[in-house]
């Protein structure tokens, strides 16, 4: 199924490309015309001239290899240009993915199992949090903890360690803001549920320490459904990343897939586009594993219940 799905999704993005406004050689001409003869030659050098069955499968034989293609723009190898950019945004989501985590299932968990003004105080925040878009969060974030406190640094990837960590606070905070709300809401609920069932109020009555009852009874039982959620919400954050790459100057693949998308440059968005959705992929492919390890009821394939 992992195979399956990363063909269809490059036949999708090779497709959406092949047909999209623009023309590559008019990238290469500066927007100057150009002699018949030497339209021919370019269109024969970068393969443009064959047909789009006999480039696509080229362009998959290049991707099983390693290979996404060339850079008009640039005049480099696709593949050089993702991994120079690769590693910020996989830091940057695995920031925000781990606090998406621990916020949002720490929070998720208190709310459950304490009523009245914290439970309430749980609803609020994550109801609040859930409504609030990533570009907008980032407009906040930079203006109260970088502008007024200067905290934090609101460009750029810093320079390494823990240049780097401060440098990418405020961005994973923005990616993860609304996450966290979710990922909460479906932890409290799922918590609150847990703990009325027969096997939990016996725990309880026989005086098991609470920390024990969470962490044998109500979050071993509860943990497929805020997996599901949070499996979907991180790999979600493939999507916004764009945004909030833009917002603080990083320079990672969803912000350079912005600039190559205004630049016409077809290859490097192809290139981009199917890491992203394979990383999409193998997300969700690992949240379908997890379902069997956490509970050995669930069968591999099969839709957990």
């Amino acid at each position: 199924m992992l195979i399956a799905a990363l063909l269809v999704s490059s036949f999708i993005i090779f497709s959406a490309l092949y047909v999209a406004p623009g023309n590559p050689i008019a990238v290469l001409s500066g927007g100057r015309s150009l002699p018949p003869q030497s339209v021919k030659l370019l269109e024969h050098r970068y393969h443009l001239d064959q047909p789009f069955f006999t480039r696509y499968f080229e362009y998959i034989n290049g991707v099983v290899h390693g290979d996404l293609g060339y850079s008009i723009v640039h005049q480099q190898d696709v593949s050089r240009l993702v991994v120079a950019r690769m590693g910020t945004t996989f830091e940057l989501v695995l920031y925000a993915s781990t606090l998406i985590i621990l916020v949002g299932v720490v929070l998720g968990v208190i709310g459950g199992l304490r009523r009245g003004a914290t439970d309430t105080g749980v609803v609020v925040i994550s109801t609040i949090s859930a409504a609030v878009p990533s570009f907008v969060a980032a407009i906040l974030l930079v203006s109260v903890f970088a502008v007024n406190l200067g905290w934090f640094p609101a460009q750029f990837n810093g320079t390494g360690g823990f240049d780097q960590f401060k440098h990418l606070t405020l961005p994973a905070i923005a990616l993860a803001f609304s996450s966290m709300a979710l990922v909460a809401r479906v932890t409290r609920t799922a918590v609150r549920e847990e703990m009325q069932r027969e096997h939990v109020q016996t725990a309880i009555s026989r005086g098991i320490p609470w920390p024990a009852i969470v962490r044998r009874h109500v979050l071993r039982n509860a943990a497929i459904p805020i997996t599901t959620v949070a499996g979907l919400t991180i790999a979600s954050l493939i999507a916004l990343d764009s945004v909030v790459e833009i917002a603080f100057s990083l320079n990672g693949l969803g912000s350079y897939l912005v600039q190559s998308a205004q630049s016409n440059d077809f290859a490097v968005v192809q290139g981009i586009s199917f890491v992203l959705v394979a990383a999409f992929v193998i997300i969700n492919t690992i949240v379908d594993l997890l379902y069997a390890l956490l509970d050995p009821r669930v069968k591999l394939g099969a839709k957990a219940e």
